[in-house]
């Protein structure tokens, strides 16, 4: 397997190979796609979304020589899925993996207050965000490139901070997410692996939108100092920049993004 590359200014990702999962759709299809532009080799997970996951592949691979990115199956909160995942990858690209970004999540549409919220969304918000991330960062810290160039990226959110009604459980889901993410920083001393959170606040995406009012969105919007809602380039932007070299002095962090929405 290849060791790790050097990166050069136009393509700072060049050689390097990515898994992206919840990349169908969203912030993952977004950074999937940001992140082949600054040359990784890319792994589009899905769970459900096959059609959508080998379009994208189809585009992206059309747009380069030779292959660069796959799509591969498998269920987050599945420890034999996750490991098969890197499996897949290391197998297609002859390489081990540099970048690991976990944007699978779910937020429940109904926004419930915990009295409300019944155990059924709760373990599943809880098997998927938190369940899911922890095996993305267990597998991650076994087989990432060590030596240079490692890098582990969770999604989080800023409601973490934000704390606003309605968001009880998926914060919480995410809380224990930047919880984890900071210790294993520390546990990856001397891997030259770093790991950190990405926590965007109100992004244009359809998780975002789904179960909201047109007041609503103007209402948050107008509640950022920006004057706007986030946009998907805000974000993928912050995730390419740490998964380059760049971003190795920035370890065990969680990255508010928000504009200011909330700090």
């Amino acid at each position: 397997m290849e060791n790790n590359p050097r990166s050069s200014s136009s393509l700072p990702l060049a050689g390097r190979v990515a898994i992206v999962t919840g990349a169908t759709r969203g912030m993952g299809r977004e950074i999937a796609i940001h992140l082949h532009s600054l040359g990784a080799r890319v792994t589009i997970n899905y769970v459900s979304s096959s059609s959508k996951a080998e379009l994208l592949v189809s585009e992206l691979n059309d747009s380069s020589q030779p292959k660069s990115a796959i799509a591969v199956k498998a269920d987050v909160s599945d420890p034999d899925q996750i490991n098969n995942l890197f499996d897949q990858t290391e197998q297609e690209f002859g390489s081990k993996v540099h970048i690991v970004v976990n944007c699978a999540g779910v937020l429940d549409p109904k926004y419930p207050s915990l009295s409300e919220t019944t155990v059924e969304d709760f373990d599943n918000t809880f098997t998927i965000n938190t369940r899911g991330s922890f095996l993305c960062c267990k597998e991650a810290a076994k087989r990432v490139m060590r030596g240079g160039g490692g890098r582990i990226i969770m999604m989080s959110t800023s409601m973490v901070g934000g704390l606003a009604p309605g968001y009880g459980v998926y914060a919480a889901s995410k809380a224990a997410v930047e919880t984890m993410v900071k210790v294993l920083a520390k546990e990856l001393k001397g891997s030259r692996i770093t790991a950190n959170c990405v926590a965007p606040g109100p992004v244009a995406t359809e998780m975002f939108y789904a179960g909201k009012s047109d007041e609503t969105v103007k209402m948050l919007a107008g509640a950022c100092p920006m004057g706007r809602i986030g946009e998907s380039k805000d974000i993928t932007e912050i995730v390419g920049f740490l998964a380059g070299d760049g971003g190795e002095w920035i370890n065990g962090q969680v990255i508010r993004a928000n504009g200011g929405f909330v700090v």
